[in-house]
């Protein structure tokens, strides 16, 4: 039977919507950058790595891994191919730190996945490696709150219609969370859904795009615990 409500589901991001993600990346880098100090400036040494992800992001797609395997391409370069294994073996060091650091969860996220869950069917849709996120998932505590949990390579208009028709309703009674203007927000408008904007201090320059504050289904909101009360807002108007 068809539910006749407005809303029916709602798509979550993982990374830096219910957890901390970014800074363990940032860390990291800084972390590289003093390993590379004797071959360039810090600023010079992270504009060299962002432009090796960005060549990489086809061939190795986003998360830990990619990131991990972009940093020794970099240290590659950067020594002209003097890089010593010492250096190697520390940039491999620190991804596999990556791959095991402890979740920490951003405020009002469990209360709101919660409070949602009994009223909603919630999709989680995430983008990056499958084993971290599957590991991140478990270690949350969250999954059980999930109707459906979806870990894809890319986030784009026909990845969330076709997620929001499988797990609900159609992407007109959805809803998407997160992060990400680039990845969560517009590709989820475009679909037809709501886009729900939750900024996080700390955001990959590869996700930036500009606002959609024109599109009706945009909102923006501080923190997830302003989630619920949205929500209702837009269950009684459209």
């Amino acid at each position: 039977m068809q539910d006749s409500r407005k809303l029916t589901t709602i798509g979550f991001d993982a990374d830096d919507t219910l957890w901390q993600n970014e800074q363990f990346f940032r860390l990291t880098e800084k972390r590289f950058a003093a390993l590379l100090a004797d071959h360039g400036e810090e600023g010079h040494i992270s504009a060299r790595l962002l432009e090796a992800e960005r060549r990489n992001l086809a061939v190795y797609g986003f998360g830990i891994k990619g990131f991990t395997l972009s940093m020794i391409e970099t240290a590659i370069e950067i020594t002209e191919g003097r890089v010593s294994p010492v250096v190697i073996a520390e940039i491999l060091a620190a991804g596999r730190e990556m791959l095991g650091h402890p979740i920490e969860p951003l405020p009002h996220a469990r209360e709101t996945v919660e409070k949602l869950a009994a009223a909603y069917r919630l999709v989680l849709i995430t983008k990056g490696d499958l084993f971290d996120q599957e590991r991140k998932l478990a270690e949350s505590g969250l999954g059980d709150l999930f109707d459906a949990v979806e870990i894809v390579s890319d986030k784009s208009a026909a990845t969330y219609a076709r997620i929001f028709s499988r797990h609900g309703d159609g992407p007109e009674k959805s809803m998407m969370v997160g992060n990400s203007l680039k990845s969560d927000v517009v590709p989820a408008i475009e679909a037809g859904s709501w886009g729900i904007h939750v900024p996080h201090e700390l955001t990959w320059v590869l996700e930036h795009v500009e606002p959609p504050i024109a599109e009706p289904r945009f909102c923006r909101i501080s923190d997830l615990g302003e989630l619920p009360r949205l929500i209702e807002r837009i269950a009684k108007t459209g």
